[in-house]
């Protein structure tokens, strides 16, 4: 009874935030060769990533979306960087902007998701790979969150890519932000090192962005001056 009721809450909260087009699942990829690295999760086509005002019904052609247009306004995208329960009505257009600022997004499927090892996860995501930002604060992510319009049990997302699973796998999740974290987003709330050889890649050490002409997007926390909204 508890889970029905449940269901039914966030289902009413949900409905008319969002819509999908189609419940996305990636085709086949080759294996690699012998001698190449296993590839992390898979890309899923760009959607943009245009801001729009708060309560706009947004249809995301791919869903989970891991791009797409979303909300700029404070609290509500970004989002608090947290593990949000199964009743919290969590919606794309806030946490989709996470993922344009860098953030890993790890989605569970229906009410019944393990929680307990969710949580483990959240508390196990470390610094940020290239801004080195603590978990929450100045980072606009870790964020678990409800999302019941996807094949899988559970998936990670950053920006452009997603990681499928029907199981929860801690180490392939942190494996997949280590290697895709705040490289492929497309707001940089950090620039690398200048230093020689220095490209940006995981694990690079990195200074604030510079303020831009731009109208700067709202940030989860006041701490951070993040790079300009896109155009």
């Amino acid at each position: 009874m508890v889970v029905v009721v449940g269901a039914s809450v966030f289902a009413a909260a949900t409905q008319t935030a969002f819509a999908c087009s189609t419940i996305w699942q990636p085709s086949p990829s080759a294996s690699p060769g012998p001698s190449a690295s296993p590839q992390l999760g898979d890309v899923q086509p760009d959607m943009g990533n245009s801001h729009v005002a708060v309560g706009t019904v947004i249809r995301y052609t791919y869903c989970p979306p891991a791009s797409g247009r979303h909300y700029d306004s404070s609290g509500q995208g970004p989002i608090p960087a947290r593990a949000y329960g199964p009743n919290d009505a969590v919606i794309p257009e806030g946490w989709v902007h996470n993922l344009e600022h860098g953030a890993l997004v790890i989605l569970y499927r229906g009410a019944d998701a393990d929680q307990d090892a969710l949580k483990a996860i959240f508390d196990a995501v470390p610094v940020s790979p290239v801004c080195g930002f603590p978990p929450g604060g100045q980072s606009p992510g870790p964020v678990v969150a409800r999302f019941d319009q996807m094949a899988w049990q559970y998936a990670a997302l950053v920006w452009d890519r997603v990681l499928p699973m029907q199981t929860l796998d801690q180490a392939a999740v942190l494996d997949f932000y280590a290697h895709y974290g705040e490289v492929t987003n497309p707001q940089k709330l950090c620039q690398p090192s200048a230093s020689p050889g220095v490209s940006g890649s995981p694990g690079t050490s990195a200074s604030p962005s510079a303020a831009s002409s731009e109208t700067p997007s709202a940030a989860p926390s006041a701490s951070v001056s993040p790079a300009a909204s896109p155009s």
